[in-house]
């Protein structure tokens, strides 16, 4: 018989295993936590190893959820099988450990408080011993054994034994879960891989193609022709529906229902977001709308849901919709603390929230009204006409804001591209440049009056890239993005004319912000940026070495590569070397402002 079996019998009674029998039942344990298995089968092995040793007749191991306030039966030896049902604390002898936080033992089980073991099994069961299962000071379950012997008591040093087989199972539970977890991250980590690859392949080809041929179609010599308009319009829904698949989207609300069950989805989120009161009315037989409707509609409502969960403080919401013969009446109205109107006439003080309201009923050619008192709540009330405006040419040139986005990163571009969409419909992406020399030419094919630019683009960096826009379209606004405002390109970029600096770390509504007041012309450069800016200046101008306090001297004079190398002795080369790092250290955008600024602290900021 094996040691797990060796049960001496004298005077039909169990007798105690001899100290080699347990020394044996240790080791194999010790051994069973080196071998690969999985939990429930280790844990049995370690459950019938200490049964044996104690010279009990049944068994358990349970993980603990204090927490949850419950515990997990996850093996079972000798009883009625309960592995895999949960039970509260309150009971039973792994409820008893819990809440003594050390071994209990009872001479009986019927003094175990709770006891679920069931009534065949629980007459039979006699003393009981319980150790608690600890890892990093917190009990992560119970090891209990139990003999059917009612003259059998256990002891002190039975209560020591089983607590190194709660050990051994501490670190079988805690290698289980790190196991676990290790593989979840292995599989989030292969699904992330995979997912960026296909954003790789499918941005870097058909978005890229996609792009190139709007390009080339915005550059048409013939943009009244029926053909160009309808290829341009297919390229940009393809680009779109491209843009969609690289960002993981699911269909949209409206592929899948009718509006009223969009919008009622989207009371149930307003719901579980603030515990709000909703209610949703529709009258009327809704016709079968056009897309652009029903997208407008739903995002307008999405956008007055937005407003009263983000600031009107409401107790409720209702939404009515009222079919027409001719149009969709779109109500939204809450008891939330309203505002004054008078704020919907400036648009910086308006928020974008209401801006984009309003902008969308704009375009859909929608009698809009905005009704709200102070204390007294809002009732935003829309008239959509079922056959919209012309969506062509008409609707591009009522966007009033257009930006261009470089960056060569496919996942940035596009992350971008859909903060900006879903944040204000007053700016539209006229395109996506991931190559840092076609950026000068998409501007100037383009027209764009923002750039959203990486300081960090391969080939031509941010700063030259913001020097040669501003030289080929001076009205152009740049925004550079970067989270470092110690990089001496930031500073580069700023005297090349860039209107300011934005980080990596905003959400849409900030970067539309950004996007806007860059637009309007107004400054986007805080404090901390000039700071560092005029403070690199006045650094890097100490840090000229001698020799290029001398070819600057002469740069200034007018003198060519040739003529300073001839006069100071060096070779052309060289002297190219030091125009390179004085362009750098001064910021300077080229070999003739260099020249011009004589005095670096008078650089233009």
């Amino acid at each position: 018989m094996s040691s797990e079996e060796a049960l001496a019998v004298t005077n039909g009674r169990r007798a105690r295993v001899s100290p080699h029998d347990q020394v044996d039942a240790l080791t194999g344990a010790v051994e069973d936590l080196a071998g690969q298995f999985s939990l429930q089968p280790l844990l049995e092995r370690i459950l019938r190893r200490a049964v044996v040793l104690l010279g009990g007749d049944a068994g358990s191991i349970s993980t603990v959820d204090e927490r949850a306030g419950t515990y997990r039966k996850e093996v079972d030896l000798g009883v009625g099988c309960q592995e895999g049902k949960v039970f509260p604390l309150e009971e039973g002898a792994t409820g008893a450990v819990v809440a003594n936080r050390a071994p209990v033992v009872f001479d009986s089980y019927s003094q175990v408080r709770g006891g679920h073991v069931a009534p065949p099994d629980r007459a039979r069961l006699h003393a009981t011993v319980a150790v608690p299962i600890e890892w990093g000071g917190r009990i992560i379950g119970a090891c209990v054994v139990f003999s059917t012997d009612p003259q059998v008591r256990f002891r002190d040093e039975d209560i020591g034994l089983l607590g190194l087989f709660a050990t051994h199972a501490a670190i079988a539970i805690v290698n289980a879960r790190l196991h676990a977890e290790a593989a979840e991250r292995a599989r989030r980590l292969a699904v992330s891989a995979e997912r960026e690859r296909v954003v790789r392949d499918v941005h870097d080809t058909v978005a890229r193609a996609l792009g190139s041929i709007l390009l080339h179609l915005d550059a048409s010599e013939e943009p009244g022709s029926e053909h160009i308009s309808a290829a341009r319009e297919a390229a940009r829904a393809a680009l779109t529906e491209t843009r969609r698949t690289v960002l993981g989207l699911g269909p949209a609300l409206l592929e899948l229902h009718s509006l009223e069950d969009a919008i009622a989805v989207e009371l149930a989120w307003a719901r579980s977001t603030t515990s709000i009161r909703t209610d949703l009315v529709v009258t009327g037989e809704p016709p079968a709308l056009q897309p652009e409707i029903g997208q407008q509609a739903l995002r307008l409502v999405q956008e007055a849901l937005t407003n009263v969960i983000t600031h009107a403080r409401a107790a409720s919401v209702r939404v009515g919709m009222m079919y027409g013969a001719e149009d969709v009446a779109v109500v939204v109205e809450d008891d939330g603390v309203g505002f004054d109107p008078a704020v919907l006439t400036d648009r910086r003080r308006s928020g974008l929230g209401l801006h984009g309201i309003v902008a969308r009923a704009h375009r859909l050619g929608a009698e809009l009204e905005i009704e709200s008192t102070p204390g007294w709540g809002t009732r935003i009330r829309a008239r959509i006409p079922y056959e919209p405006r012309d969506t062509g040419s008409a609707a591009r040139a009522d966007v009033p804001w257009r930006v261009l986005v470089a960056d060569a990163r496919p996942v940035v571009r596009a992350g971008l591209v859909r903060l900006l969409g879903q944040a204000e419909p007053d700016i539209l992406v006229v395109g996506e440049i991931s190559d840092a020399r076609d950026v000068v030419d998409a501007v100037r094919v383009l027209d764009p009056h923002v750039v959203l630019l990486d300081l960090r683009m391969p080939v031509l960096d941010g700063a030259r890239l913001t020097s040669y826009m501003r030289a080929a379209v001076p009205g152009v606004s740049v925004l550079v993005m970067t989270d470092d405002l110690s990089d001496e390109l930031l500073r580069d970029a700023v005297h090349a004319g860039a209107s300011g600096c934005i980080g990596t770390d905003l959400d849409g509504a900030a970067l539309a912000r950004a996007v806007l007041a860059a637009a309007r012309r107004d400054a986007l450069l805080t404090e901390s940026v000039i700071g560092a800016v005029r403070g690199r200046d006045r650094a890097g101008n100490d840090r000229l070495t001698s020799r290029e306090r001398e070819v600057r001297t002469l740069v200034e004079l007018g003198m060519r590569d040739k003529q300073i190398a001839d006069r100071l002795g060096i070779s052309a080369k060289t002297v190219e070397k030091h125009v390179g790092a004085l362009l750098r250290k001064t910021g300077a955008p080229n070999r003739t402002a260099l020249a011009r600024w004589t005095d670096l602290s008078e650089a233009p900021r």
